[in-house]
């Protein structure tokens, strides 16, 4: 009975995408809302599942990071969510960018939270956080911007933004999307989407944020916790951040796990965050998004 019951739940993961299609196109919402995923994608998110076996005593930064590190050594995937105007909700596990590993990592972490953490509430937990008002409404609905992921999500009550009381005043000009549109293969392909990006960076540019100087971090250590999603500031005009990643404590030290470009899959930087940060002149230092349970 044990195995059959093991096969049955196997069986159950092999459908999950097909399943969440299901649903979406039983909606009252139109065919974009399907969401793009492959049973390979199920399978890693059972196999996540089955390594908890009991988070309860878990907070939630905590659970990010633990459930972060399912993830070493999946490979680096660039513009996995590029797939047009319509923007399904596209779930790709064995495949992640900076971006989608944080928010796979956020997204599981508040699933297995759930009384039910099957795939179809990933799914929800995963389009709630990746969109503006937790809503899909096509590629602008995207949130394209960390610092504005940051807001939204505080908004939302999904994470908070700590270095309000530890960090300083960020002065964020952000128009890099709207003024380099042919970058971006949908807003080249749609360049009547330009200028709803350009009011939402309009929006984002009027906030108030908070961040934590590179030649500040490491006196700040203390007040990163381990599971912080973290975006790396850059002096690059008309950006906010250029990569992002998870905090974790290695010997004491707050280090950085992170899709890296360079080592092309998931991993743990050698070095301190602290000085993760010397080694490109354009990080100015670290924005902050604290997951709430």
């Amino acid at each position: 009975m044990k195995k059959v019951t093991y096969l049955l739940y196997g069986f159950l993961f092999m459908v999950a995408c097909q399943q969440v299609n299901k649903e979406k196109a039983n909606a009252s919402t139109p065919v974009k809302q399907h969401v793009l995923c492959e049973r390979a994608d199920s399978l890693k998110f059972e196999s996540v599942v089955a390594h908890f076996s009991d988070v309860s005593s878990m907070d939630m930064p905590q659970l990010v990071a633990e459930v972060g590190k399912q993830f070493l050594a999946v490979p680096y995937v660039a513009q996995t969510l590029e797939h047009g105007e319509d923007e399904p909700l596209t779930i790709e596990l064995e495949g992640l960018d900076c971006t989608t590993f944080a928010e796979t990592a956020l997204a599981l972490a508040r699933t297995l939270k759930k009384t039910n953490p099957d795939f179809s509430q990933f799914a929800h937990e995963l389009e709630t956080i990746r969109y503006r008002n937790g809503k899909r409404e096509g590629y602008t609905s995207r949130l394209h911007y960390f610092s504005d992921w940051i807001f939204d999500n505080q908004q939302k009550g999904i994470v908070s933004q700590p270095a309000s009381s530890f960090g300083q005043a960020l002065d964020l000009t952000v128009n890099f999307m709207s003024t380099h549109p042919d970058s971006y293969p949908v807003l080249k392909a749609n360049p009547k989407l330009v200028q709803t990006l350009a009011g939402q960076e309009k929006a984002i540019s009027g906030r108030s944020y908070y961040f934590i100087p590179k030649e500040e971090v490491e006196k700040q250590e203390a007040n990163l916790q381990e599971g912080d999603l973290v975006g790396l500031a850059t002096s690059i005009a008309g950006l906010d951040v250029t990569h992002v990643g998870i905090v974790v404590v290695v010997n004491g030290r707050r280090h950085l796990m992170h899709a890296s470009t360079s080592a092309m899959q998931v991993v743990i930087s050698e070095e301190p965050l602290a000085d993760f940060l010397q080694a490109k002149k354009s990080y100015t230092g670290l924005l902050v998004a604290r997951p709430l349970d």
